[in-house]
Formats: structure tokens, sequence, C-alpha cells
């Protein structure tokens, strides 16, 4: 099987960085931009396994970004995980209506990053 392919949109340089350098050491293959509107056409260009949003990005949100793959033919079904220093249960919620998978607050650690990206592509593969 040919290794997951993951888009990871933060903002944050660093977190950007970490979050890629964690799934590449998985044996993932990573897309990593800085904003919404870069992940929505990553994944439009090549759909991903998988999507990681940072929820609070410049211009398009990942909510946004999530609510579009929601409303999009081809990538409705592709798993997401919001990442996010939103930790608010109201924030939570909002995260899972707009049709997050998986929703981690930061700070995070990247080992469990990595155990739930594998937890929902196995669920998604299924």
């Amino acid at each position: 099987m040919s290794p997951a392919r993951v888009v990871v949109a933060d903002d944050d340089a660093d977190i950007r960085d970490l979050v890629a350098f964690k799934l590449e050491a998985a044996g993932m293959q990573v897309v990593a931009v800085p904003d919404g509107a870069a992940a929505l056409e990553a994944c439009q260009t090549e759909p991903p396994d998988l999507v990681i949003l940072d929820v609070m990005m410049p211009g398009m949100s990942g909510l946004d970004v999530c609510r579009a793959l929601r409303d999009s033919i081809g990538l409705a079904q592709v798993p997401v995980i919001l990442l996010t220093a939103r930790a608010q249960e109201s924030d939570v919620a909002q995260g899972f209506d707009a049709g997050a998978d998986d929703y981690v607050v930061k700070p995070f650690s990247p080992r469990e990053l990595a155990a739930r990206v594998n937890a929902v592509l196995s669920r998604a593969r299924r």
C-alpha cells in the first residue's frame, strides 16, 4: 500500500514543521501549507487521505475548509482532524458540527497526534 497522503495546514510554521516531521517519520507523505485556501487547493489538486487543519488561520479558517471539503463531491469523505488552541466545549462542538472527524487541542503530544492520525486513517480505510 502506498503511504498515506496528509495535508497539514497551520499558519504557525513551527507547529506545521513539527507535525510534518512527525508524520513523515511515521512513513506518511505530507503536504504542509500555511493557510486554509492553500489547504483547499492542495486537496483539490490531489485528494489526500487525511487533512489536519488549524482552526484559527488568516483568511479561510480550518472550520471553513472543513465545511468546504464536506460540501465537495470528490472530497466529502476525506477525514479531517482539527488541531487548535480553542479548547472550550462550544469550540469542540463547533468543530464536529463543521464535519471534523477528530479534534486535538494545542499544546499537543506529537506522539498522540500521530496515533490519532493512524486511528482516523484506519477507520477511513475500512
